[in-house]
Parts: C-alpha cells; sequence; structure tokens
C-alpha cells in the first residue's frame, strides 16, 4: 500500500497510511528510529478488530516527508494535529514504538484535548533523565550512534553516512545480522518471516531518499524534548521488556516512574521486537480498556 502524501500547515508534505474502518477512532502510529509509518498487516488487522482505525505517518525527513531541520521531539504534535485534522477526527489514541516513544508521549502532553490514551512501547527515555545511565545496556551499536550524535554535527553525519546504504538496502534475511549487538537470542528468534519482511521494508522506505529522518531524531533525542512528561493527565501505558538491548529495560522504569498517569506492564522475558510482536493485541486491548471515549 503506497502513501498518500498530504500538505501541512507549514507548507510541508508528510506521508500518510490509513488502514481500517472508516468511521473508527485513529490511532495515530508513530514509527521506531529510523522507519517509515508503512503499516504492518497483523497489526492492522488487530486495530481493526477493535473498530479502531490504522493511521501512519512517515516523521519529517523519512521517506517522501518534508524535512524539518533542527526539529525537537514536541515538533512531531503539528503534524499529527494537522493529519487528525485532515481526517476530520476530534480524537484519537497515539501509540509510539521505540524511537516514536518520546513522539507519542509529546502528543499527550501537548494534544490533551484530542488525545484519549497513548502506548509508549519500548520508549526511549530523556537523555539528561536524573537517575538514568542513558547508554547503560545499549548494544555497542546504538553506543557508538550517540556517542557520534553527542560529539557534534560532523561525527554524527560520518556516521550515518557509513550506516545508510546497509541499512537502506537490508534484506529481510539479513535483518538479524544487521541489527548485531542491538538483538540477544529473544529478539533474534523474533526477527522471522512476516515480520523481518516488514522491519526490512519499513526501514527502506523511510531510508530510501536520505537519512535525514534517523539523523534529526537522533538529534532530538538527546537536546530537550520541548514538553514536560508531567503535563501528561491521560493513561499512559509503559511497556518495555528486560531483553531489550535497543532501548534498554532501564528507560521503561524510569518513565513508569517518572509518568504520574504510567500503566507499568515491564516484562523480564521479553526484548525490543518480542514484546511487541507477542503481545500486541493485550497492549491494544489494555489501552483501550482504561480509556473513557467520549
Amino acid at each position: 500500500m503506497a502513501a498518500t502524501p498530504i500538505d501541512l500547515p507549514d507548507g510541508r508534505t508528510i506521508d500518510l497510511w490509513v488502514e481500517g474502518p472508516p468511521g473508527g477512532i485513529p490511532l495515530v502510529f508513530h514509527h521506531g528510529t529510523p522507519g517509515a509509518g508503512l503499516p504492518f498487516e497483523p497489526m492492522v488487522r488487530a486495530i481493526a478488530d477493535r473498530g479502531v482505525r490504522y493511521v501512519g505517518t512517515s516523521r519529517a525527513g523519512y521517506g517522501d516527508s518534508s524535512r524539518l531541520r533542527d526539529r525537537t521531539v514536541a515538533d512531531v504534535v503539528r503534524d499529527t494535529e494537522a493529519v487528525l485534522d485532515h481526517l476530520g477526527a476530534d480524537k484519537a489514541y497515539v501509540m509510539g514504538w521505540s524511537g516514536g516513544g518520546p513522539h507519542a508521549l509529546a502528543c499527550a502532553a501537548l494534544l490533551p484535548d484530542r488525545v484519549l490514551g497513548t502506548t509508549a512501547l519500548a520508549s526511549v527515555a530523556p537523555w539528561d533523565a536524573e537517575g538514568l545511565d542513558f547508554l547503560d545496556g545499549m548494544g555497542q551499536e546504538n553506543i557508538d550512534e550517540f556517542d557520534a550524535c553527542a560529539k557534534g554535527p560532523v561525527a554524527h553525519q560520518a556516521s550515518l553516512d557509513a550506516l545508510w546504504p546497509a541499512f537502506r538496502d537490508v534484506s529481510a534475511d539479513e535483518i538479524a545480522t544487521a541489527f548485531g549487538d542491538l538483538v540477544d537470542e529473544v529478539d533474534r528468534g523474533a526477527l522471522t518471516g512476516e515480520f523481518a519482511a516488514f522491519v526490512a521494508a519499513s526501514i527502506h522506505e523511510g531510508l530510501r531518499k536520505s537519512h535525514a529522518g534517523w539523523y534529526d531524531d537522533d538529534v532530538a533525542f538527546i537536546r530537550p524534548w520541548g514538553f514536560d512528561l508531567s503535563a501528561i493527565e491521560t493513561p499512559v501505558h509503559v511497556w518495555q521488556g528486560a531483553h531489550d538491548r535497543m532501548v534498554p529495560y532501564a528507560h521503561g522504569r524510569w518513565l513508569a516512574a517518572h509518568i504520574r498517569t504510567a500503566c507499568v506492564h515491564l516484562y523480564q522475558e521479553h526484548g525490543h521486537l518480542s514484546l511487541a510482536i507477542d503481545s500486541f493485541p493485550r497492549i491494544l486491548d489494555e489501552m483501550l480498556s482504561k480509556t473513557s471515549v467520549p
């Protein structure tokens, strides 16, 4: 399914995918880093089975979505609001996986009248979070990437220049190997069949033109996010697995402790990928069951 580009109020465009019942409340999905809003059909079916509509976008700089230089995490909110206006939707759920997690949290904090409930699935915590060693427990590839980002634009650009061609063209059969130290045996076991094909396709779509979105995500994560987690008033479901080497378990624990509306789902047996694949229907049901729909 091809994306539909839509115009944004500031003159940029954004890639949009919509699937599911036309009258259903949207679930706006914020993809990981790097990636795209490309739908994964088993997840879309689970969403549609619950009468909800899948809405995916590629963040600024990914795919054909116009780049927004020097963006903060909070800048995604105006794009999300524009998408909801385009769909004629007053209310929505938001879900963010991995690098999409902070972006979903931004919507929860800054669109309190429109966001019914939020899921932060294996989400990154703030770079300067008090009491959290951001890099501790990450795979070496992420440590190297964030170290390069923190050193400045020249080192960061060189780091992603080296990574981009391999990830842009990675195949489903190669994806587990490409992730290297970022996956252990639990997540490596999840990267098979149609899910492996989806992960590769999402990365292809996001990176097919450049690594600008990836670059800008990294910078946004280590800068102030542009909103206060304490402003969130609606339920936030924080899901995290102890086998996660992309976003370590401590990030989930930190978010659970610092979001006052958090509904906590922390699992010793899961990783970054296995948690979503094995538990997605429950992830949906938990979010939907703790929401009062007007």
